[in-house]
């Protein structure tokens, strides 16, 4: 990978595909540093949201060290008001344009079109590109890594980094039986979230029921991902994306994971390095699995148990097609 830039290895899936092992993998390299979706979007009761070392954030050392680079690089980070975000403004005008998910090229060109006819938008982007750059950079030093994995999987944010020419970027493309998303989103809490619950809601013991979808729109919001991926898929290039499964993630954890850090351009790791990922104490923040005492890879199928035969079905009306496409029966 080029060697004036920073290598970005970006997480591309819609949410609870396994993102988050795949993150907690990956930092397990030595010459990779995950720390979760560096979009860093809103955590919540930070006095109690804590770390994957399980110390609260704000109190956390590494994360005092990356505030402390950014700041030495004349950037401003508080977990209250990160600025990673692209999609976090205070522009009611640019929310609105920015909230839609990446669609095709004529909706793209309208929406960039609009964006750089605001003035709000230069002063914006300029600042988001900044502080992100920063960001990696203070975990590259941090970390000795030369590569920084970012599993924010939102289109947008990937759209908008593509287009920093500092940063060179690689896609890893994960894809996950939507029958086992949807069922993360019909119950986030019991199946999306850390298994110990007083360590739900990133350490709070906040549970996510309010966010509870009924099965066919779960299902349409696994669909409207995979359309936003693979439309992203098409501006990367397909040299510059690897796609892999989350089931041979799992099921075949060496083989995978060696393919991911070939693709990568790292050297490949040993079977009982990858196996335990355990290994060394990570910083992620993110998806409440990062918590649990046990990181022991296995494959969750429990959507075979817990989805009643009116909701496969109407998982098949909605998402059927895709899920086939993807080698799903």
């Amino acid at each position: 990978m080029a060697n004036d830039k920073q290598s970005v290895a970006y997480i591309l899936a819609a949410s609870h595909s396994g993102s988050t092992l795949l993150a907690l993998m990956m930092d397990s390299h030595p010459d990779i540093c995950s720390v979760g979706e560096l979009k860093v979007g809103v955590l919540g009761d930070l006095d109690n949201y804590l770390c994957s070392c399980r110390r609260k954030i704000v109190e956390c050392p590494f994360w005092t060290d990356v505030k402390n680079h950014m700041h030495d690089a004349g950037e401003s980070f508080e977990f209250s008001d990160p600025g990673t975000d692209i999609r976090v403004t205070n522009s009611s005008v640019l929310k609105r344009v920015l909230r839609p998910m990446v669609q095709g090229p004529v909706l793209e060109f309208v929406r960039d079109a609009v964006l750089l006819a605001l003035p709000a938008w230069h002063r914006h982007w300029r600042g988001i590109r900044r502080r992100n750059r920063a960001f990696l950079g203070a975990l590259g030093k941090l970390s000795g890594a030369s590569v920084v994995a970012d599993s924010s999987k939102v289109g947008i944010r990937l759209k908008y980094l593509l287009r920093d020419k500092s940063i060179d970027v690689r896609v890893v493309r994960l894809i996950r039986d939507g029958r086992g998303v949807a069922l993360t989103y019909i119950n986030p809490s019991d199946f999306a979230d850390a298994k110990a619950s007083n360590l739900r809601g990133g350490g709070t013991g906040n549970q996510n029921s309010h966010a509870a979808l009924a099965m066919p729109s779960a299902a349409q919001e696994w669909v409207r991902a995979n359309e936003e991926a693979e439309e992203l898929k098409k501006r990367v290039g397909a040299d510059r994306v690897l796609e892999i499964h989350y089931e041979d993630l799992c099921g075949d954890t060496i083989t995978t994971l060696n393919m991911v850090y070939e693709f990568l351009g790292v050297a490949p790791l040993a079977a009982d390095v990858i196996r335990d990922v355990d290994n060394i104490e990570h910083h992620i923040v993110g998806n409440g699995m990062r918590l649990d005492d046990d990181h022991t890879i296995v494959l969750d199928e429990r959507w075979k148990t817990q989805l009643s035969e009116t909701q496969l079905t109407e998982f098949e009306n909605v998402a059927g097609a895709m899920n086939s496409s993807y080698g799903y029966r």
